[in-house]
């Protein structure tokens, strides 16, 4: 009976102790404010296609006619009749992978209908040539003529700018929450062992984390990316087998203060095994100390697949990514195109920074000597 009212006072405690933090986290503007902006980007990162203006796959409806024009451009497009039927994906396919565009279209100046004809005046076609005419028959025949509006302008491709942007959240995001995963998996399993067994076993798993601490970073991420090879799940990978040395380190430090605690040398006494102690009385206390590094980390590995993606051995085209955005426009910086560079560089910038205030905020929440 004095057993289960000491779980449920630990079970009250530890119930008590998160909604304080909170309730002290909530109290960091910044901190909200960050969380906020995370929420966002989580939720354009999850609808994807479904809410980007161009949901072909990769968002890489490319027209070439209208390539580099400015936020805010407008066009009318003209819809030819597909050559093949295309399959119509469900909501949910539509929503991961997108929706293969069922018609081509046609950037057009100004049509008129004459018959059973089009007349259309292509897009900047020189004034004494003569409009030219499709039959109904090759257009579509719900709507044969589209307007569309490009908010952040094309690419030099005739990509919509926007969607490009939207969807390189997902890549951003999913390099950091599985990086950070990898890392925490290693970096916890390792830290813990060596802080708990001490002696020899903290002796050789502190030279492993020593020798992988004393490699630059990028360094050795560029050197795991070429021994996997370039591609979506490569760069994860490597930027997980980079980042656990120092989850690593933090859960060492954590584990050799809380190993002489009382609450340790009762589990002990009651015969439970090391593995039970450490996962399950040693490690739930510092799980407050990991989501405050977990974050932290996670800032790094978006910059990190930023940098990879701009000298080209990260995420591959056609796959958006914000550094791949940058690479391909950065020459632009110079000339009045300079917002195609500018605005992928923003979005990493804010994000990062949210992650990072985030990371701050959770660690004034977390510390008692704060009122």
């Amino acid at each position: 009976m004095k057993l289960r009212l000491n779980r449920k006072k630990k079970e009250f405690n530890a119930v008590s102790l998160s909604a304080l933090t909170w309730n002290k986290f909530k109290k960091e503007k910044q901190g909200m404010f960050s969380l906020i902006f995370i929420l966002i980007v989580v939720c354009i990162a999850l609808l994807g296609y479904l809410i980007t203006p161009d949901s072909t796959p990769y968002c890489n409806q490319q027209q070439l006619e209208i390539a580099l024009q400015k936020p805010g451009f407008q066009v009318q497009l003209l819809n030819l009749k597909p050559e093949r039927e295309i399959p119509k994906a469900n909501l949910f396919e539509k929503m991961l992978f997108g929706q293969t565009s069922a018609n081509q279209t046609m950037a057009i100046d100004n049509w008129h209908r004459k018959g059973d004809s089009i007349y259309v005046r292509l897009f900047e076609q020189e004034a004494q040539l003569p409009p030219v005419a499709y039959a109904l028959n090759d257009l579509d025949k719900d709507e044969p003529v589209i307007s569309k509006t490009f908010i952040l302008g094309t690419d030099r491709y005739g990509r919509d700018v926007l969607s490009q942007l939207m969807m390189g959240s997902r890549i951003s995001l999913a390099v950091g929450f599985i990086s950070v995963f990898i890392a925490l998996v290693i970096g916890i399993f390792i830290g813990s062992i060596a802080g708990f067994y001490r002696g020899r076993t903290d002796d050789i798993l502190m030279f492993l984390i020593n020798v992988v601490w004393s490699i630059p970073t990028l360094l050795l991420v560029i050197a795991i990316s070429f021994a996997l090879g370039k591609g979506f799940w490569q760069i994860f990978i490597a930027i997980g087998l980079t980042m656990w040395v120092d989850v690593a380190r933090v859960v060492r430090g954590q584990t050799i203060s809380l190993r002489e605690k009382d609450f340790v040398e009762s589990g002990k006494a009651l015969g439970f095994s090391n593995f039970h102690i450490i996962f399950k009385h040693i490690l739930p206390n510092i799980w407050g100390t990991v989501i405050v590094i977990a974050a932290s980390n996670f800032s790094s590995a978006i910059l990190m697949e930023a940098g990879l993606s701009f000298l080209g051995i990260g995420v591959q085209p056609p796959i958006p990514s914000w550094g791949m955005m940058m690479k391909e426009n950065y020459a632009y910086i110079v000339l009045d195109k300079a917002y195609l560079a500018i605005a992928p560089g923003l979005a990493i910038m804010f994000l990062v920074l949210s992650f990072m205030l985030i990371a701050n905020a959770f660690r004034n929440a977390m510390d008692v000597k704060r009122e």
